[in-house]
């Protein structure tokens, strides 16, 4: 059957167009022709970067802020809560420390807290969390003098209040969970000494590996950090409580995460002791171990693998696929392999 002068038009236009938007669908990939991806840059707006903590762009004008990662330790007693700013922050770690207790190393980078606390003292945990970063600017109370002789040695920009004078007591808390700071004030005082973070974290909007559905998880590390984590379908979050108590912020909002990522690492007990003669735990943070990447309402198991401090931890299957985190804002839970966290599906 021949074709129609009008039916060869047809065809022809139906074949131009096709092969347009094949073009266009190139160039808004960047890999089109030179020429074709100059014209349409002309005309199409980039897309701006995500957070790089958190795989999120930014509200506003979209632009990733240009300063450094800021990192401060924040207490984690009975006595400190509810803390000033830990439900802003990009990436909390929570650590154990002396005692029983654990106290957090919260990140910031695209958000801002205007009080931050309390403050308290560093751990030799801290520096090597924060060797995967880059150069950020860390924000603590003091440390046992080696603790102050490792972090001199670190590449980290030192923001302790025996450095700089950006910290204030609130008289309304007891000593010594009264120690209080911002973002602003630190980011002012740190300048352009630290660096922006580097991209630690594997985000994807899609999760196309299987996991199981979770509705609680228990993080049993003592009774005075005993730690629940809820899925929440509302806000399709995470929500954190200690035992049956819900973890607020001095705002009243209770403490939420997109993804939590739960590690189960190594400890030893180092030569330095608090006050009332509790070692101080060390945690390893190279080779590998399993991990629970908890997002979506979901629990993905894998490992992490870190070969040494300066490379940054990935998070696999046992395959060896990467899991990656929803964008948002996670917790990472640090629980030494003699503390076995529970998961359930149906809640508490």
């Amino acid at each position: 059957m021949s074709l129609t002068n009008r039916g060869k038009i047809t065809i022809a236009v139906l074949a131009v167009a096709f092969v347009l938007v094949g073009v266009g669908a190139l160039a808004l990939t960047g890999n089109a022709p030179a020429p074709i991806q100059r014209l349409v840059d002309t005309f199409v707006e980039p897309r701006p970067d995500p957070c790089p903590l958190t795989g999120v762009v930014q509200q506003g004008d979209g632009d990733v802020p240009d300063r450094p990662l800021l990192a401060i330790k924040i207490e984690n007693s009975i006595d400190a809560r509810p803390q000033a700013g830990l439900g802003r922050a990009d990436v909390v770690y929570e650590e154990p420390v002396e005692g029983g207790l654990t106290r957090f190393i919260a990140l910031y980078h695209c958000v801002d807290a205007k009080r931050l606390g309390p403050v308290r003292s560093a751990r030799m945990t801290d520096i090597d969390v924060l060797a995967q970063f880059g150069r950020p600017l860390f924000g603590y109370a003091g440390g046992a003098d080696p603790v102050k002789a490792e972090i001199a040695q670190a590449d980290l920009v030192d923001l302790s209040y025996l450095a700089v004078d950006v910290y204030t007591r609130d008289a309304s808390r007891p000593a010594p969970h009264d120690l209080y700071t911002s973002t602003r004030a630190l980011w002012k005082v740190g300048g352009r000494r630290g660096e922006p973070p580097a991209e630690v974290f594997t985000f994807s909007d899609e999760l196309e590996l299987r996991g199981k559905r979770t509705r609680l998880v228990h993080i049993p590390f003592s009774a005075s950090s005993d730690v629940y984590w809820s899925w929440d379908r509302r806000t399709d979050r995470w929500l954190r409580a200690h035992g049956t108590t819900p973890h607020t912020t001095e705002s009243g909002e209770q403490i939420g995460a997109d993804n939590v990522v739960v590690m189960h690492v190594a400890m030893t007990w180092g030569d330095i002791h608090d006050a009332a003669g509790n070692a101080s735990p060390e945690v390893t943070l190279t080779g590998s171990g399993r991990a629970w990447i908890l997002r979506d309402g979901r629990t993905i198991s894998g490992r992490w693998q870190r070969r040494d401090l300066e490379d940054v931890t990935r998070f696999v299957t046992k395959s060896g696929d990467t899991i990656p985190l929803a964008p948002g804002n996670t917790w990472v839970e640090l629980v030494p392999t003699d503390v076995t966290p529970g998961f359930s599906s149906t809640g508490a």
